[in-house]
């Protein structure tokens, strides 16, 4: 029986929050994401994708989070902080020099740290009785994983961002004694991260209603798999595959594909399965609720993981020494869906897809999805059939590119001439506006939500890409600033949106 319901047909636009314009060197939950929410919904358009929310790991990458629960506090919108009195006027001021292009994480995320330091201490001298109890409700609301996540951080930051299999053994093998200590000692910086999930929670909750009242639905997006220096493997040891020294025996990856010709060797610690499955999922189950109570839908990345994960030995540098190992199917779902009804889930069905992978994906109802970049030329040179507009389906999502492509003008620079003629040929174009002939395409799609970056609705080339993947470095510090928008591209869209059934009635 499947576990969700069809999409309302419809279409938006993939940002993430850190590339909205704003003036504190990244984009926040500030001003500029309500500006970006009323030109959507200018534009018509009734979804806003973005990447994960938690907090960032290495190279600056959401997918690999310090917590699969807890927000990116780097979101937090710090106007909002001085307005509540728990920062100066002058606190707020930025550093000089900062860029408007991209995100300076060097720069930028201390100083916004040393920032919600500040405020998190005038906060527990000067909080009203009011602004208390609603920071004691949201710690008692959110007991299943906020005391591990604090603690975590507290002592990450005391041994110096050291990953905690090196931590001394009673704090890293969570001997009741040791942290009774370390919660003793580290009790200031506890505080400090409540205070900061806190702050995240409670702005990005009110951004969701201003969005969802203007017409406007957040597609989130949740990784399969979790970073082996984060809360959840720190807490839960159990329900990964780790050997007795607390480091992964194997680890996630893809085996070569389209973009990389030895695959892609993530490093993320495996699940151990058959433990999930005798605790019922729960930790799933929770992870699911707590996502979609801050998204209006989800995306899974890697769903193909479910139904079977390529495994590599923690050994191997590469990921072309993996093999294929069953996942759980659709049994974790199965037990989700008891606790919460329908799941209003986006299968990320990319990569080596197989029959097991498309059955799975039918039986739970989850539509997949499809990339128009993905779907021009012979096999041979990399088209793939099924992504070619006349083979969609209803119950698929449609993107011209996502954050791991290049951007539509970009890709058709790089694009050989095979693809182009094919592409040419199909839409009857002649490609000098490749970005909106793919929107359009899109718009036009019989599936039911189609979707696209906003470099693309920008028409912007290759050096304003998001992610490369297979790349550590450079990648995710992508922003534009209100300029770059044609003064026509939210009418634009209006009319393409309303010639295309994507308007909502009424």
């Amino acid at each position: 029986m499947p576990l969700a319901q069809r999409f309302p047909r419809g279409s938006g636009v993939v940002l993430h929050p850190t590339s909205l314009p704003g003036p504190h060197g990244s984009g926040d939950f500030g001003a500029g994401a309500y500006h970006f929410v009323d030109w959507l919904a200018a534009g018509a358009q009734t979804l806003w994708q973005m990447l994960p929310l938690g907090g960032v790991g290495l190279g600056n990458s959401p997918y690999m989070s310090s917590s699969a629960f807890a927000g990116n506090v780097q979101l937090i919108d710090l106007h909002a902080l001085q307005r509540h009195g728990w920062l100066t006027p002058e606190e707020v001021v930025p550093p000089t020099g900062l860029p408007t292009g991209h995100v300076d994480f060097a720069r930028v995320a201390p100083w916004r740290l040393e920032r919600l330091a500040l405020a998190a201490q005038r906060f527990a001298a000067q909080a009203g009785a009011a602004e208390r109890e609603a920071f004691e409700a949201f710690r008692a609301e959110h007991t299943a994983w906020l005391p591990d996540y604090a603690l975590f951080m507290a002592l990450a930051e005391a041994h110096q961002g050291r990953e905690w299999v090196e931590w001394p053994e009673g704090l890293a093998w969570r001997e009741p004694a040791a942290l009774r200590a370390a919660r003793a000692a580290l009790a200031g910086r506890i505080a400090f991260h409540e205070f900061a999930q806190w702050s995240f929670f409670r702005q990005w909750a009110e951004l969701r209603r201003y969005a969802n009242a203007r017409g406007v639905r957040i597609v989130g997006d949740m990784p399969i798999f979790v970073a082996l220096q984060s809360a959840d493997v720190w807490a839960n040891p159990a329900l990964f595959e780790l050997g007795p020294d607390g480091r992964p025996t194997v680890v996630a990856g893809v085996p070569p594909d389209f973009f990389s010709a030895t695959g892609q060797r993530w490093g993320n610690p495996l699940y151990r399965w058959g433990a999930h499955a005798e605790e019922g999922y729960a930790w799933w189950t929770e992870r699911l609720r707590r996502t979609l109570a801050l998204v209006d839908i989800v995306r899974i990345d890697h769903f193909r993981g479910f139904a079977g994960y390529w495994e590599i030995p923690a050994t191997e540098p590469l990921a072309v020494h993996g093999r294929w190992r069953p996942g759980p199917g659709a049994a974790l779902f199965q037990a989700a869906a008891r606790a919460l009804g329908d799941l209003p889930v986006i299968a990320e069905d990319l990569g080596v897809i197989t029959p097991d992978v498309e059955a799975l994906r039918r039986q739970l109802g989850f539509p997949g999805m499809r990339v128009l970049q993905f779907a021009w030329g012979p096999e041979a040179a990399g088209g793939e059939p099924r992504f070619l507009p006349h083979s969609h389906a209803s119950d698929t999502v449609v993107y011209t590119g996502t954050h791991d492509n290049d951007t539509t003008p970009g890709w058709w620079a790089g694009a050989s001439e095979e693809v182009r003629h094919h592409l040419r040929e199909y839409l009857a174009c002649d490609g000098r506006a490749i970005h909106w002939d793919l929107i359009r395409c899109a718009l036009a799609s019989v599936a039911d939500l189609a979707l696209f970056p906003l470099q693309d609705a920008l028409g912007l080339h290759t050096g304003h890409r998001m992610n490369r993947p297979g790349t550590a470095e450079g990648n995710w510090a992508w922003r534009f600033e209100w300029p770059m928008v044609a003064p026509d591209t939210a009418a634009r869209l209006r009319r393409m949106a309303g010639l295309y059934g994507r308007v909502p009635a009424g």
